[in-house]
């Protein structure tokens, strides 16, 4: 099967596996797993901040982020298609007892100005806003990239007004590799941010929560009341490791297959494809052909594809590129979109 559902299917290679297995271990919760220390360690020099912590999920990163930042009653300003929104689980009500304020972006972005058009003025009995999260690359806009000035620009006009600024940076090291920007550059002046090593990097699990240390000693202990403390947790970490030294670079192998996909399917009559940057493409399709049952048809020939924006869109397909896709499994995923959309076929 050709899975281009998502990047979190990857499977680990034989060599991140014999990393795993040769992992030294301790016990995390009491602070002594020294692969999981070396990891944070690691993550926290990449992104370039003072601490990071290791998480079992991008979700939890996230949430353990807003736990932090804020109090209950307060507002996080997010975008209308942001992940964190969307697919969490509504749990910054749930666990943090905030709300939402949506702002609607454009291709996942929204500017300066129209942060600064919801934020509540200091009335007693208007909700404090708190909290800005940004996301890049952004999932629901088909792996876009927060332009680094906006993103910068956002974050000053934040600190002007108090408010803390939240990256989730699931891919953030996409933007890196599709920029040739240094991470440590594109998240400078954020207050955390939460990028993932079970995405494009090929870890089994995994993501790194990454602030001050201040910041993490707190986050240590929310992560613990959402049951995110881990035991022998270096098996895992030492994927993460293996993953940062060897899996970086080879990100602009995806990003080269997305592009190529990009192309072809563009090309296809009945077809159009978003602007793409880096390993996401969305096809929208045209004619009686829906998503769902174009799906259904790719799975048949050995193809997995999932309806965009969790298949509220009827006419919109999510692809995704990573390590376990090659060239020739792309083009031939066109040739057989082609095929599927043919006027005699629909």
């Amino acid at each position: 099967m050709i899975d281009l559902r998502s990047d979190t299917v990857t499977q680990p290679t034989v060599a991140m596996r014999d990393a795993m297995a040769r992992a030294r271990l301790g016990d995390d919760v009491y602070g002594e797993d020294p692969t999981v220390a070396a990891l944070e360690e690691r993550a926290a020099q990449l992104m370039g901040v003072e601490a990071a912590l290791f998480m079992p999920s991008g979700t939890m990163g996230n949430q353990v982020a807003i736990a932090c930042h804020t109090r209950p009653g307060h507002e996080v300003v997010v975008e209308a298609g942001s992940h964190v929104l969307n697919v969490e689980m509504s749990t910054m009500a749930r666990f943090s007892g905030v709300l939402p304020r949506v702002i609607a972006g454009q291709g996942g972005v929204f500017t300066a100005d129209q942060l600064e058009a919801v934020i509540h003025p200091d009335v007693y009995y208007l909700a404090p806003t708190k909290l800005v999260c940004m996301e890049s690359s952004h999932n629901a806009a088909g792996g876009r990239i927060w332009p680094p000035d906006g993103m910068l620009q956002v974050a000053e006009r934040a600190r002007a007004r108090g408010i803390a600024v939240h990256l989730d940076g699931a891919r953030i090291l996409n933007v890196q590799v599709a920029t040739g920007i240094p991470v440590r550059q594109l998240v400078h002046g954020l207050d955390s941010v939460m990028f993932c090593l079970s995405k494009g990097l090929g870890c089994p699990v995994g993501s790194l929560l990454c602030g001050s240390r201040d910041f993490i000693r707190e986050a240590r202990a929310v992560r613990k009341a959402l049951g995110g403390g881990m035991r022998q947790a270096g098996v895992l970490a030492a994927a993460g490791l293996y993953a940062l030294d060897h899996n970086i670079e080879r990100l602009a192998e995806d990003h080269e297959n997305a592009s190529i996909l990009a192309r072809g399917l563009s090309e296809i009559p009945g077809a159009s494809v978003w602007p793409q940057e880096t390993n996401i493409v969305v096809l929208e399709i045209s004619g009686r052909l829906g998503a769902p049952e174009l799906c259904r048809r790719l799975a048949r020939n050995g193809v997995l594809a999932s309806p965009a924006a969790a298949g509220t869109h009827p006419r919109r397909i999510r692809f995704v590129t990573h390590l376990d896709v090659s060239r020739d499994a792309v083009l031939r995923t066109v040739d057989l979109i082609a095929r599927e959309l043919r006027p005699s076929a629909v």
